[in-house]
């Protein structure tokens, strides 16, 4: 019977008959590896997510954590959980070998993590930011930090969190006032507060690593100003061993409609609560030089962006798969072509409505899916890759597709979620089945990692002119090669190929024009249109792809394949037109309304 949680089918066409990520292998960071380590890793990661955390994802969303003032309590299944992830040293999954580390390709772990994201993206919360906090030390700590902090979080001894929010400043971080006192010994003494704080108080694992954005006193304004710095819960002896409790307290937990299974909460630190020595302030560590903070932050940041764009697709593609083995099962009405009204109801996948939202869903999940493997699949030629500038072309489209990668999944892989309800009918509204629950969980990833207008912004205002238009360049590049390969390939796929290319065409003259006019605020007010066009865009390259690599494949999954790519290009590329009338017009109407006006 296949799984509803995820498609080990799709995985397996888009890593190796797509990606062909075993010719990785040949690259000095993964000889120890093979297709069928990267096989066996796959088949762990789904029997471990249908074991362990799937059993629990709805327990986990009735009975969220509780907080009492003194400790939180969460479900005893979520510790079983990441205890099964853990043993099986998949923290580590793509990290080196040195710290202990399987040092496996970043696309394979994003498979893997995906299984866990459809499961129980609740209780995957905890690991997703520890992976990505256990990264970032990794490559900015000192040895001394990564043998204190990331080995026991690899070890799954400690988890991690990152810690940017604060009540008053949101997601403006320029105006962040938590402040570092540096003391004598070469530490630092942290206050003030952070909220939206994901997994930051629990009981699961005997420590937790918060990495904490703050200003120490002094420094330049704004977001030049900010360091980063390391601040456990419990202080860290030198010989391993947990000390004293650092000052850090909970304030309490955030009540959110999705996500129930991780805590998330307002943290203190200062408050004199728990001082290790007397002294006031939570202990911190300084990560790299001073005021270079959020650069260092935007190493998890951009990792964590991929990360959400991963469990956005996660959470659709479980819906989609649910809601196809409802509608093969739920019979009701007839043909619209029958004449018998006593004939037996057919099942409603055969209601051609239906199959359009079923569509609808697999062209979501599946483009989202792919787009992210090739992202991750970027980071590993970008980490490989021993000629700058190769490298340095990796980094360029990989920045480009990253706020693409977060956002698009976030907006239509929640689409799907809303039509995986539909399908269902009446009971998609009810919490008898799961599909209720996957749309409440994925409405935060809109949110999580800076918002659709963020992205938006930074695509429009930096990525797409930055090292003077050298990323958009390269990621021309790419689709020009695609749509060569469509028209070689002949019949309808050089039809979409052509279509792709007038619409990226045009994209690109909009894009000239709306900066050639000399009116920025105009063209920014308008950059979160132009983000859904662009994603658009992105995404018919993505399908133009998948529909090349099944071409001349025969079976009912390859059918699917085209049938998917057909789709995109008929019912959803076509919408990017309004949007760029709407970009060449230089629209103020948003711009222009005021506050009076409401």
């Amino acid at each position: 019977m296949r799984s509803t949680l995820f498609s080990r089918r799709d995985l397996d066409f888009l890593l190796y008959e797509w990606l062909r990520v075993e010719e990785l292998t040949s690259l000095p960071r993964f000889t120890e590896h093979s297709k069928e380590t990267f096989d066996g890793f796959l088949d762990l990661c789904e029997d471990l997510a249908t074991r362990y955390f799937a059993t629990h994802n709805k327990r986990n969303d009735t009975n969220e954590p509780t907080f009492d003032g003194e400790r939180v309590t969460i479900i005893p299944e979520v510790k079983a959980a990441i205890e099964a992830f853990t043993k099986a040293n998949l923290v580590g999954a793509a990290m080196d070998e040195q710290i202990g580390g399987l040092q496996l390709p970043a696309a394979l772990e994003a498979a893997g993590f995906a299984w866990f994201q459809a499961a129980n993206v609740g209780t995957a919360g905890y690991l997703f930011l520890t992976v990505g906090n256990a990264n970032l030390l990794a490559a900015h700590g000192t040895p001394e930090q990564v043998d204190r902090f990331v080995k026991p979080m690899v070890e799954g001894r400690f988890t991690g969190t990152m810690c940017l929010s604060e009540p008053q400043a949101g997601s403006s971080l320029a105006d962040i006032v938590t402040r570092a006192e540096p003391r004598s010994d070469g530490t630092y003494r942290l206050f003030g507060s952070k909220m939206w704080i994901s997994g930051g108080d629990h009981e699961l694992t005997d420590n937790i690593v918060h990495l904490v954005l703050a200003k120490i006193p002094g420094g330049p304004a704004g977001t030049k100003g900010i360091s980063l710095f390391i601040v456990p819960k419990f202080l860290v002896r030198d010989d391993g061993s947990l000390g004293p409790r650092n000052d850090v307290a909970l304030a309490g937990l955030n009540h959110k409609m999705g996500y129930r299974g991780t805590t998330n909460t307002v943290l203190n630190f200062g408050e004199g609560k728990q001082t290790p020595d007397g002294l006031p302030g939570a202990v911190g560590y300084l990560v790299g030089e001073a005021h270079r903070g959020l650069s260092y932050m935007f190493h998890m940041m951009n990792e964590a962006r991929l990360g959400v764009g991963l469990g956005a697709t996660a959470l659709g593609y479980t819906g989609y798969l649910k809601s196809v083995e409802y509608a093969r099962q739920r019979k009701q009405g007839r043909a619209v072509t029958a004449k018998d009204p006593g004939a037996p109801q057919i099942p409603i996948i055969e209601h051609t409505d239906v199959k359009r939202m079923l569509l609808a869903q697999k062209s979501y999940v599946e483009g989202a899916l792919g787009l992210l493997l090739y992202c991750n699949r970027l980071v590993d030629l970008e980490h490989t890759s021993t000629d700058p500038e190769t490298k340095h072309a990796h980094t360029l489209l990989l920045e480009i597709l990253t706020g693409v990668a977060k956002s698009w999944p976030s907006q239509w892989c929640l689409e799907a979620n809303n039509l995986a309800i539909q399908v269902h009918g009446g009971y998609g509204y009810t919490r008898e089945y799961d599909v209720e629950q996957h749309y409440r969980d994925n409405r935060l990833n809109p949110i999580h990692e800076g918002t659709h207008g963020i992205q938006g912004l930074d695509l429009l205002g930096r990525k797409v002119t930055q090292h003077d238009g050298a990323s958009l360049r390269l990621l021309a590049a790419q689709i020009e090669q695609t749509v060569l390969a469509a028209s070689d390939a002949g019949g309808e796929w050089t039809e979409f190929g052509s279509q792709l290319d007038a619409v990226w065409q045009r994209l690109l003259t909009v894009t000239g024009w709306m900066f050639g006019s000399g009116d920025i605020a105009a063209a920014m007010a308008n950059s979160s249109i132009y983000l859904e066009a662009f994603g658009h865009v992105v995404l018919s390259w993505i399908w133009l792809e998948q529909a090349l690599a099944a071409h001349g494949r025969d079976g009912d999954f390859y059918e699917g394949k085209r049938a998917a790519a057909r789709y995109f290009f008929r019912y959803e590329l076509p919408k990017t037109e309004p949007q760029l009338d709407l970009l060449e017009l230089m629209d103020r109407t948003a711009l222009d309304m005021r506050d009076s006006w409401f």
